[in-house]
């Protein structure tokens, strides 16, 4: 009686521990792998999006003098040409305050006042702001900066999944770009446009040029070449046959 018992549970035993293992095997066959798909088309990868950005340059000034040199003067007009094109807010002047260099950038901050005001910024439109050098090692210099609508694309340089074989991405073998691929070139192209706006609709059409159009038209009803008569296109031409 006593050994009928034993051999029930150990048959009880062996039936539990061989449930425990077909449910792990089972665990094992039917575990799937999730990977995060990644569009096929570069430019749905890396798209360019139209943001506002900023544009700002750097103004050096000494202690011992005050105002802009030439390629100073240059710079700030060249920023007040700039910002009347595609400015979408105010010019700001960062100018250091109990500096070494205070007050010659104080005076050099007049002179930026004249030359954006020169350039078709209005003086409603310029901002100072004045701030005190974290690092006094460093020489202080007076920034000038507007926010701007530009378009980006990136960063660049991420590999979220790997190049080549891997078990967490079992369809490299399909020969899919990598997700780095074609961001340099949507970047390059992003820093290139003009007009972000251009991205998203077509400009307007522009006035034709009335004066070249009438001469054309009258030139046309006389029966006369319409195209401008050249001496200089007469040198290339290698035979007269048809004349």
């Amino acid at each position: 009686m006593t050994k009928t018992r034993a051999d029930r549970r150990r048959k009880l035993r062996i039936a539990l521990a061989l449930t425990g293992l077909s449910v792990m095997l089972g665990a094992c066959n039917t575990t799937e792998i999730v990977t995060q798909t990644v569009p096929t088309d570069y430019r749905q990868r890396h798209p360019i999006a139209v943001q506002e950005g900023k544009k700002s340059i750097v103004i050096f000034v000494g202690k011992a003098r005050g105002g802009l040199s030439a390629a100073q003067h240059s710079d700030v007009a060249g920023i007040a040409r700039d910002w009347v094109r595609e400015g979408t807010g105010s010019v700001v002047v960062d100018v250091p305050v109990d500096t070494a260099n205070s007050r010659a950038a104080a005076a050099t901050y007049q002179e930026i006042r004249s030359v954006l005001a020169s350039g078709g910024v209005p003086s409603r439109a310029i901002v100072q702001h004045p701030y005190r050098p974290e690092d006094p090692g460093l020489l202080p210099t007076i920034r000038l900066s507007y926010s701007k609508i530009a378009a980006v694309a990136g960063p660049c340089g991420l590999w979220p999944e790997d190049v080549g074989p891997s078990i967490l991405d079992p369809d490299y073998s399909e020969n899919r770009p990598y997700f780095n691929l074609g961001c340099a070139s949507q970047r390059n192209l992003a820093a290139m446009i003009d007009n972000p706006a251009d991205l998203e609709q077509p400009r307007a059409e522009t006035p034709a040029y009335t004066a070249r159009r009438d001469i054309a038209f009258d030139r046309y009803r006389k029966g006369t070449p319409i195209a401008t008569p050249s001496a200089e296109s007469d040198k290339a031409k290698l035979s007269d046959t048809g004349k």
